[in-house]
């Protein structure tokens, strides 16, 4: 690259860079060295980008040549990849040229250097983010300038080992920078036998707060790898573009502008496909789809007024009759409160449900709490205690409580405590006791003598004896209490009402789940 003197701005990054569904343009072969060409390719790109509305960034590479490569290969050297960067060289002025053309089209603007020199001229030049080739993802005194440039930084993996991500991850942490990794495969073209999309979700796993995407070298016409990145959890996409003309051919990784615009629109309907989120969106047409095929309850005989009726008085059939019973709210024991002929619908109006057991919402409740820690990947033995905490009844359990799980009570004391969406625990103190909260799962809302806070994972909160507190959550909370040891005696609630109550009646003591030893 030659060098010409420029003023330009200093970029300033955002404190907290949003990386999610932006997908990465990188220029091929550096656009042939050509302005216009590039130009052009810009002028393309922009059109997909603005009529698929996409976020999306074009971007270059920078070298400076001169310190680059080594001097006894400035010239006639035998290197393919000397040769290349040498022919299509450009100045900054050419570059400064295509970037206004870029930020023109409103597209994010996005460099990777590789080495220092280039690191401060694209910071200086306005550039939005800078990307870390794999190439350089070990290439330490680049990734301590990176570090510095205070830019939003992406970096790509292929070719490392978990722990070598491991380091990267943890300097760019210690660095306090904003920044995202890409699973990548750095074979041009990969084979989809070797694309290991399933990296995705370890990335994802083990880096839980990092935007991780995927940098994708694989046939330009193979839409499904897109479609199978999205469906991983993949927020960044990075593919080569170009154009061809009749001297100048793409290699077997680049995209052509139309081959470019079927791979956006299969990323679009991916996302489409699989959803804004976890939660499942169930429509109202897929309810009434359903709702016509489900069976409802008939009488098999006469049943007479005052009958609590079973199994053997009843038959399920499609179809369903509006305002009738149906299979899935039927109880053995429900009394009818009226005659109703053989054959004949029964309807809800003329019915009366069997009265439930008191237990019930905590043997629904087992369910809801396991499935909480499994989506929290918390592992439990198989020995330990559990109190359902109920402390204005049991059918009140979802509103006002939570499930206790007593790991340890010695000297110290450890407990997991889950509170399902929705719950609150009333406010109390302890005279003995001193405990502190850590946040595993969710998000916990505590009160602490008046003073509100939010938790979150990581997130830590020390109650000494004597101080009032209470704890709810809205979407679900899996947190550790870690405290001195523990005393029956030693929980005394504002309500009064609660602390004239046996312990028995406000808390429901189980061994391991206690399916079993709750009653019916």
């Amino acid at each position: 690259m030659k060098k010409v003197k420029i003023n330009f701005k200093k970029q300033k990054s955002s404190s907290s860079y949003d990386f999610s569904n932006l997908l990465v343009l990188d220029l091929a072969n550096n656009h042939q060295g050509s302005v216009k060409h590039g130009s052009k390719i810009i002028k393309e790109t922009a059109k997909i980008i603005r009529n698929l509305k996409v976020r999306a960034g074009i971007k270059f590479q920078f070298r400076q040549l001169d310190t680059f490569i080594h001097k006894k290969h400035q010239k006639n050297s035998k290197e393919s990849y000397v040769k290349r960067f040498k022919s299509t060289e450009m100045s900054l002025n050419d570059y400064k040229t295509l970037l206004d053309r870029v930020k023109k089209e409103n597209i994010i603007s996005i460099c990777t250097p590789f080495d220092e020199s280039s690191v401060d001229i694209a910071a200086d030049m306005g550039f939005e983010i800078l990307k870390i080739a794999s190439c350089s993802a070990k290439d330490w005194p680049l990734l301590e300038k990176v570090s510095n440039s205070n830019l939003p930084i992406i970096i790509s993996t292929g070719g490392l080992e978990v722990h070598e991500i491991d380091n990267i991850v943890s300097f760019f942490e210690h660095k306090g920078v904003d920044f995202a990794i890409m699973h990548c495969v750095s074979v041009y073209p990969s084979p989809n036998a070797i694309l290991g999309l399933n990296q995705i979700d370890r990335l994802i796993n083990r880096y839980p707060n990092i935007t991780v995407g995927w940098s994708t070298h694989e046939n330009p016409n193979d839409l499904m790898p897109i479609s199978i990145a999205v469906a991983k959890g993949a927020k960044i996409f990075e593919r080569h573009i170009g154009l061809e003309t009749n001297k100048i051919k793409l290699n077997q990784y680049s995209s052509t502008p139309k081959q470019l615009e079927r791979w956006m629109s299969a990323y679009k309907e991916a996302i489409k496909i699989c959803g804004s989120g976890n939660e499942k969106n169930i429509t109202n047409i897929e309810k009434d789809s359903l709702n016509q095929l489900r069976r409802g309850v008939f009488a098999k005989r006469v049943i007479k007024k005052g009958m609590k009726i079973f199994l053997n008085d009843i038959y399920f059939a499609f179809p369903y009759q509006s305002g009738q019973l149906d299979s899935e709210k039927w109880k053995p024991g429900t009394i009818v409160k009226k005659n109703i002929l053989a054959d004949s619908p029964i309807k809800e109006v003329d019915i009366r449900p069997p009265k439930q057991s008191r237990n019930l919402s905590l043997k629904h409740a087992i369910h809801d709490v396991k499935a909480l820690l499994n989506e929290a990947k918390i592992i439990l033995g198989d020995e330990f205690k559990i109190e359902y905490s109920h402390h204005y009844g049991i059918r009140n359990f979802h509103k006002i409580g939570a499930t206790i799980i007593n790991c340890i009570n010695r000297e110290y004391a450890k407990k997991i405590i889950v509170q399902l969406p929705g719950q609150k625990h009333p406010k109390h103190y302890h005279k003995r006791k001193e405990e502190t909260f850590q946040v595993l799962y969710g998000v916990l809302h505590s009160d602490l003598n008046g003073k509100n806070k939010i938790l979150y994972p990581g997130d830590t909160l020390l109650v000494q004896p004597g101080v009032w507190h209470s704890f709810w959550t809205d979407a679900g909370c899996i947190f550790e209490e870690v405290s001195t040891t523990h005393f029956d005696d030693d929980s005394f609630y504002k309500d009064k009402k609660i602390n004239d109550m046996k312990r028995k009646d406000r808390k429901t003591f189980v061994n391991h789940w206690g399916r079993f030893e709750i009653p019916a």
